[in-house]
């Protein structure tokens, strides 16, 4: 980060503090003028888990049965975040009993008794926000049985955050950090009593933001799908409070909710989750769904690209592939360098993935998820279609750099299926070379063909590809196409080692055969999710082989075996959401 940037981040540190203790002044809110329905959505096993002083937060589990939650030491800030972010009231209201209100009550409290006075790290606009709406969302919940006291005490501190709110909101970045703080102020201008004056100027800046931050293909410049998903979830639920009190919805907003609903439907796979790219997960189970339900935007067919992927659909198989530039400048600093990977689901069961955010698991296993070979796509021995830049000494992030600029695609119906191309430029400034991918997808779902080519197209091209044989001796540039395989998937080696036949939980079986004489192998792999405490066992599918001359050209097919119904009844069950 440059020396104005580490300025301007150390003056919104100090503005922060010095309004989190002016907010001490402000006193005005008394109860509720109404009051949004609750429509966050929380786990009714991870509320269990917290109950039982299981506290997993930012991929840290640390043990307080009978403790305080504010008075355990963080492991790191992304704890810190999670637990001053209130997002577990979620879970503790998904509970719902007397033990789990009682649990919520105490923390709550606490938290008023802690840091009312504007101290400790939860005084920041986007955990504000988060915080001001779990607060609204759960106050039925939380206020049932308490006494008078307490509820002053609950009411006089939304004040003061919604107040903090109010002056701080344009301090958080742009997306969605500035998104949680708005939709937490409109909903304490909608709600508390004397408070009104906050709602129109945070609605109008939501617009604005709106207009800023959502493009043209409802997408947001980080092009991380759960990201897209939490944004679209603020809206909704922004839209339907101003809704709620008779309010109508700017045109901006009610736009932006319309462009990003078909977005992500075309990024939802056949099992209903998201796509992994980018520092995305599969988002919470049915969070999805019930944010395109209660958006009531009408499902629209995608022409071409959504935010930079292109989906193939057919029969019960989905397959999303990565089909744009990286996300650059401060968007980047999450990005993967993931060009032309894929994901394929096979009905209920993830089948090809990406390995995943290794950000819970700590800066090597960020860095390892962030790399070309953790992701479903060809890439050269040693090296990534884009490179990471060195970590900022102040901030500790890492921006992608140095990735391609140039993604060609094209999407065409066939005789038999559906078909996708597609090339990037990120091995021609080294190596002279450009990665073009072609999936074909049949009818009926059961067939997907690829094919992966290295090609030195341009006489400059040639040349330096012949440099880069040079440096290795003339033994070739050695590359590999890795298909990186869901945990739940059992993959072994047939045909003398020709085939792969991977089975699934639901009992589908797929084979995977590379052409032409081919090595495959089945290798060991990660799959890393953000709610387990350490990377998951998985497997990989690698073809390897070495480009010995300009054009390269490996195919390769992944199809249900013969006897695998057209129709599986998958009854098994999925593992619990909290599994550490």
């Amino acid at each position: 980060m440059a020396a104005p940037q580490r300025f301007a981040a150390r003056r919104d540190r100090a503005l922060n503090r010095l309004y989190a203790r002016l907010a001490r002044r402000h006193e005005r809110a008394r109860g509720f003028v109404s009051q949004p329905e609750p429509r966050t959505i929380g786990g009714f096993v991870r509320g269990r888990q917290l109950m039982a002083g299981n506290l997993l937060f930012a991929g840290y589990l640390v043990e307080a049965r009978g403790r305080d939650l504010w008075a355990l030491r963080a492991p790191d800030a992304g704890f810190d975040a999670e637990r001053h972010g209130f997002a577990w009231l979620d879970d503790l209201a998904a509970v719902g009993d007397a033990p789990a209100r009682a649990q919520a009550q105490r923390w709550v409290w606490n938290w008023i008794a802690r840091f009312d006075d504007g101290r400790g790290p939860g005084w920041v606009p986007d955990l504000a926000g988060r915080r001001v709406i779990r607060w609204i969302n759960h106050a039925i919940f939380l206020l049932r049985g308490q006494n008078s006291a307490e509820s002053e005490a609950f009411f006089r501190t939304l004040a003061r955050q919604s107040w903090f709110l109010s002056k701080r909101w344009h301090s958080a970045s742009p997306g969605l950090p500035r998104f949680e703080a708005l939709t937490g102020l409109i909903y304490a201008g909608l709600s508390l009593e004397g408070e009104e004056t906050l709602a129109d100027p945070a609605v109008r800046a939501l617009a604005q933001e709106c207009d800023t931050q959502i493009d043209e293909q409802g997408g947001v410049p980080t092009r991380n799908p759960e990201e897209l998903l939490e944004v679209f979830t603020l809206l909704t639920w922004a839209a339907s409070a101003l809704h709620q009190v008779g309010r109508g919805v700017p045109p901006a907003h009610a736009r932006a909710i319309e462009r990003i609903a078909p977005t992500l439907r075309a990024l939802r796979h056949a099992d209903g989750a998201l796509a992994r790219f980018h520092g995305g997960g599969r988002g919470l189970e049915g969070r999805l769904d019930h944010a395109l339900a209660a958006s009531h935007v009408k499902p629209a067919h995608v022409n071409g690209l959504a935010m930079g992927y292109a989906r193939l659909s057919a029969g019960r198989t989905s397959v999303i592939v990565d089909a744009a530039v990286p996300p650059s400048g401060d968007a980047s600093f999450n990005a993967h360098a993931s060009t032309l990977a894929f994901e394929l689901t096979s009905g209920r069961r993830p089948l090809i993935v990406n390995s995943g955010s290794g950000a819970t698991f700590g800066s090597q296993w960020r860095r390892a998820g962030r790399a070309t070979p953790s992701h479903s796509t060809l890439g050269l021995t040693g090296y990534s279609s884009a490179r990471l830049a060195q970590k900022d000494s102040k901030t500790g992030l890492v921006p992608l750099i140095e990735g391609p600029q140039h993604v060609p695609i094209e999407m065409s119906e066939r005789a038999d299926g559906v078909q996708f191309q597609g090339g990037h430029d990120g091995y021609l400034a080294q190596f002279g070379l450009t990665h073009a991918r072609r999936l074909d997808l049949s009818f009926d779902g059961r067939r997907l063909s690829g094919e992966d080519m290295l090609l030195a197209i341009e006489d400059a091209h040639k040349r330096r590809f012949d440099q880069a044989m040079d440096r290795t001796r003339l033994t070739g540039i050695g590359f590999d196409i890795r298909l990186h395989l869901h945990p739940d998937v059992e993959a072994r080696l047939d045909l003398a080692g020709t085939a792969v036949s991977l089975t699934l939980r639901s009992g589908e079986v797929w084979i995977f055969r590379p052409e032409g004489g081919a090595h495959v192998s089945v290798e060991p792999g990660v799959y890393l999710e953000s709610t387990r405490l350490k990377p998951r066992e998985s497997r990989q599918i690698v073809v390897t082989g070495q480009a010995m001359e300009p054009a390269t050209r490996i195919r390769w097919t992944l199809s249900k075996a013969q006897d695998t119904a057209i129709a599986v009844r998958d009854l098994q069950r999925d593992e619990p959401v909290f599994d550490p």
